[in-house]
């Protein structure tokens, strides 16, 4: 399986809002990307993922620098029903959402739209793991994306503001979790 090179619809969304995510912008992008790849592999697709399973991937983790926080799943649930409204794609809001609450859920996901919500959830978490979690994805694979799309300080970035959510709220580590 080859790689994807290019989601548009990823990109212009990101592009507006690259102010927001500043020097993280290409770490994050490639992050995306990486999700992107996995998850069409672990669907069994070469081809483009649905329009909802990419505009929940350049919005999944937004709220990251929209809000400065790692309690980041509704802010970035707001702002991707802000642009589905904007662009009168309403049917794809519920989809979007659960892609978004669902994407750090530990344990398996069964709910409405897993066909699409776990490969994704699943695809994260490859990404996250930095391929140690594979979901039957081969090494080969993973090591191909994690080259073509490389981390640009992402992981780090990720692990300075787990510290500092540590630091600011001890009971509540990490609250994009859910069980």
């Amino acid at each position: 399986m080859k790689p994807i090179l290019e989601f548009p619809r990823t990109d212009e969304i990101l592009t507006s809002f690259a102010l927001a995510i500043g020097a993280d912008l290409q770490g994050y992008r490639n992050h995306i990307y990486r999700v992107l790849n996995f998850h069409c592999a672990l669907c069994g697709s070469d081809s483009q993922p649905p329009q909802a399973v990419q505009i929940a991937a350049a919005f999944h983790d937004l709220g990251i620098w929209t809000d400065d926080t790692l309690d980041y799943l509704p802010p970035s649930i707001a702002l991707a029903t802000e642009y589905l409204d904007s662009q009168q794609r309403p049917e794809l809001k519920d989809e979007v959402r659960a892609l978004i609450l669902e994407h750090h859920k530990v344990r398996r996901y069964r709910g409405a739209f897993a066909d699409s919500v776990e490969p994704f959830r699943q695809a994260d978490l490859v990404d996250v793991s930095l391929g140690l979690v594979r979901f039957g994805l081969p090494r080969s694979f993973i090591k191909t994306i994690q080259s073509t799309f490389p981390d640009h300080g992402f992981h780090s970035m990720l692990i300075k503001r787990s510290a500092r959510q540590f630091i600011r709220s001890p009971l509540r580590p990490l609250p994009m979790f859910r069980w």
